[in-house]
């Protein structure tokens, strides 16, 4: 059999800039950042501000009782799948229907919630649902339930490359033929105490803001939610007249081998051309990069050298922007948050600026989008990954 095009048919996000994906977009288009102060702090931090969600109301999407057995990370999971199969206008066929998320670090809320129960109020026992809420795989599981698919479904869980990832591997399913539709993607919540604390140990959130690229960059700053897509095969897409946002075509992945926390040209520049090959398409093809782009001084300094040892000459042609100076470094999410700013750049011809921008860097001598949005007729991009470990996974779109 030959190996079938793959189609993303429905999006679905909830983030910082908004709780479904229109939302997402017009802010993400318009360069308006969700990057705001930090709320209910029990005390200082060496940052103040972060990403947060802070319009999402539990309230509006479950009862009492469904959420006593969600965290904050698994509902995320669960809203914007809801929202991408129903934008999808899909009715899955349960065993040949795969759910593939990324989550780097699952219930934090909740296991937070647990320990001060333990350790700090000397209570005898946690709640009985602690290990249910705080397990990584929860988003992917409820969405099995709840949608009822039977087919293959596991979390990724590889930090800020994880729904990468997984949108990479649902991707490879559907093309050999395991599967003929998937929900794929990320989710996090990351603002609790003690995952702050452990942050702000590590000296690389910004205390400000997050400027992607900007000489005085100093710093990530953190964000959460989720982001999926249903993808199906190109074929049955169109013959049941779904729309149609992008094609899938690429996806890349590599090891740095190298450093646990600095991140290797190298090893990012592989994930890239394995993307390219993947996708049978060459470098010039490209016309739009969505980087990882965090912030801080190492990340954007190296991904600019990965991207000119990727491409060549033709890297002085490509547009690049980071969209996580709007909606934050949501870890396991960020991926899948930056796949969908990828596939609507694409979709509405329209790429995305770095917000926050300020002073070039002579380091980062590529053609970075500052300012506003910039009409765009590229037919391919590709939505960067880098995690700690020097784990990389690299998606490339094409416009259909």
């Amino acid at each position: 059999m030959s190996a079938r095009r793959v189609a993303v048919t429905g999006i679905g996000v909830v983030s910082a800039l908004g709780n479904d994906a229109p939302s997402f977009w017009r802010s993400v288009s318009a360069g308006v950042t969700g990057i705001r102060p930090l709320r209910n702090l029990p005390a200082p931090l060496r940052f103040t501000c972060g990403a947060e969600a802070v319009e999402y109301d539990v309230s509006r999407h479950f009862s009492d009782k469904e959420a006593s057995l969600l965290d904050r990370a698994a509902q995320f999971a669960l809203v914007a799948a809801r929202e991408a199969v129903h934008d999808a206008g899909i009715v899955f066929q349960p065993e040949r229907s795969a759910v593939v998320t990324g989550c780097s670090v699952g219930g934090q809320n909740s296991m937070d919630e647990g320990f001060v129960d333990l350790y700090q109020k000397g209570l005898p026992r946690v709640n009985p649902l602690m290990i249910p809420r705080v397990m990584g795989n929860a988003g992917a599981s409820h969405i099995t339930m709840e949608m009822g698919i039977t087919g293959p479904a596991y979390t990724v869980s590889t930090a800020c490359a994880s729904s990468s990832h997984a949108i990479g591997q649902a991707c490879w399913m559907i093309r050999n033929g395991l599967a003929d539709a998937a929900l794929t993607g990320g989710h996090e919540a990351v603002f609790s105490w003690g995952f702050l604390k452990a942050w702000e140990a590590m000296r690389v959130v910004s205390p400000d803001t997050c400027r992607p690229f900007a000489k005085d960059r100093r710093g990530m700053i953190l964000g959460e939610g989720g982001a999926m897509l249903v993808l199906e095969e190109l074929e049955a897409a169109r013959a049941r007249g779904a729309r149609v946002y992008a094609e899938i075509i690429g996806f890349g992945m590599s090891a740095d081998a190298h450093h646990i926390t600095q991140p290797s040209p190298e090893g990012a520049a592989r994930a890239m051309l394995g993307a390219l090959r993947d996708g049978g398409i060459a470098g010039e093809d490209v016309g739009y990069i969505n980087a990882h782009g965090t912030g801080t001084p190492a990340n954007d300094t190296t991904e600019c050298r990965a991207i000119r040892l990727a491409f060549g000459a033709h890297a002085d042609r490509l547009a690049v922007s980071s969209t996580k100076s709007m909606h934050g470094h949501a870890l396991g999410a960020a991926g899948a948050l930056e796949a969908v700013a990828s596939i609507l750049a694409l979709h509405e011809g329209v790429l995305p600026p770095t917000a926050n921008f300020t002073v070039r860097d002579p380091e980062c001598d590529l053609d970075i989008i500052t300012g506003s949005a910039r009409p765009g007729s590229a037919l391919v991009a590709l939505s960067n990954s880098f995690a700690f470990g020097g784990l990389n996974a690299v998606l490339a779109f094409r416009k259909l």
